[in-house]
């Protein structure tokens, strides 16, 4: 176990400081041929952890493609300018409407989609307003907290939410059954818990004429009419074609595949450069982490964990959920929520556990992962690419404070929601 365990920190470490600007999937894929070489896993598990991951990475970089086509159109900058209309120079009530947004964007384009396309959004609207820094860094703690915790409603809503669904067989209507609702809990939690923290910062009110007309921040009209239609059939898509054995990722890749064609045809926006900048090398991450994850599994972590994991199962539904969710809350923020999913998975798989007690588990391994890398700013490669972003707008954000600001939030919106699910699963 010891070699798996070496081999695993060493290649985290890799993908989390990107030495001389490597990028994560050859770090990944480095781990995978050293854990290969050294006997950790075997050639019959690279067909195992393909299966798992291909479906999970292929809708993920789907979903960040069309986020990119319409960020380019416009989108999301037409959406935060009338959501700030809607606040009617009330501050908090601005405050309230950006997290609310956070969670819809979230929920549609995915939580990194979120954090990294709406953040920059949010920034230069705030200065348009003339926030100071105390203001601007309270809706950028904001919005960048509420694309995790809103990130649980829809499989497609986080590659986590993929990873682990892809993994138990769980449907796609089943899934939203199961999940929505706590999400609504999370994102209630969240807005709850931030108007607590951040309140002090935001200013009582803002000049509503400095903010320019939604109508001027679409620059591409027929890309972004367009994608009103294509999100809609997508959604319908997800929930339709998936009971019919239709992958997810295939239905997303369509909804790219149009947005793209229609972008293309006009002048505005650069549909290669937009390509060019999706997440590639997350397939390769995905295998070459997954294919070191599973190195553990085979040197009997898993089954370590899957003993703690029936323990907590004793106490029932709620004890399953508790217990799971805080250990894969905890574990996402030591080591990345990516490594941590498969990991939790794989355990419950190797579990006694059956029926709602199972169910409970599995929901719990994906809020604590989803959630739990709010704590640390190494919990997920998102936030640390949003503190990258942050960093170049000029809104600096150390790691101590954004570890004080994460355990004091995260922890109480985290027992929230797996009290949620917990509640959930009973009444079904």
């Amino acid at each position: 176990m010891t070699i798996a365990v070496l081999i695993f920190l060493a290649t985290l470490a890799l993908v989390i400081w990107q030495p001389r600007g490597l990028g994560i999937g050859w770090s990944a894929m480095a781990g995978a041929l050293v854990a290969l070489l050294a006997g950790a896993i075997t050639l019959a598990d690279v067909p195992v952890v393909w299966g798992i991951v291909w479906n999970a990475t292929g809708a993920f970089v789907a979903i960040i493609l069309i986020s990119l086509i319409l960020d380019e159109a416009g989108f999301f900058e037409w959406a935060a300018l009338h959501v700030a209309r809607w606040g009617g120079g009330n501050g908090k009530r601005l405050f309230a409407l950006v997290v609310l947004l956070g969670a819809a964007v979230s929920s549609l384009f995915a939580n990194d989609g979120a954090a990294l396309i709406l953040t920059p959004i949010v920034i230069a609207m705030l200065r348009a307003l003339g926030y100071g820094t105390k203001a601007t860094l309270a809706f950028v703690m904001a919005a960048g907290f509420i694309a995790d915790t809103a990130s649980l409603p829809l499989v497609v809503s986080n590659l986590v939410n993929i990873v682990s669904a892809d993994f138990f067989k769980l449907g796609f209507a089943h899934y939203a059954l199961v999940m929505v609702p706590v999400d609504l809990a999370a994102i209630a939690a969240t807005l709850a818990a931030l108007l607590l923290f951040f309140g002090r910062d935001i200013p009582s009110n803002y000049d509503v004429t400095q903010l320019r007309v939604p109508g001027e921040a679409i620059r591409d009209r027929a890309t972004f009419r367009a994608g009103w239609v294509v999100l809609a059939l997508l959604l319908a898509g997800f929930f339709l074609l998936e009971p019919l054995g239709v992958p997810v990722s295939a239905t997303a890749a369509v909804g790219a595949l149009v947005l793209i064609v229609i972008a293309a045809r006009g002048p505005v926006i650069e549909t290669r450069k937009v390509v060019r900048g999706a997440p590639w090398q997350v397939v390769i991450f995905s295998l070459g982490m997954y294919l070191v994850v599973y190195g553990l599994k085979n040197a009997g972590l898993t089954d370590h964990l899957a003993v703690a994991l029936d323990y907590a199962a004793h106490g029932g539904v709620w004890g399953a959920a508790f217990g799971t969710g805080m250990i894969a809350a905890l574990l996402s923020s030591i080591m990345n929520n990516m490594p941590t999913v498969l990991v939790g998975s794989l355990s419950i798989d190797a579990t006694h556990a059956t029926g709602a007690i199972k169910d409970a588990m599995i929901y719990a391994n994906v809020i604590g992962c989803d959630l739990g890398p709010k704590i640390t700013p190494i919990g997920s490669l998102a936030t640390l690419l949003w503190l990258h972003v942050l960093a170049q707008k000029d809104v600096k954000i150390g790691w101590g404070y954004y570890f004080r600001v994460g355990v004091t939030l995260t922890i109480p919106i985290l027992l929230v929601t797996l009290a949620a699910l917990a509640l959930r699963l009973s009444l079904r």
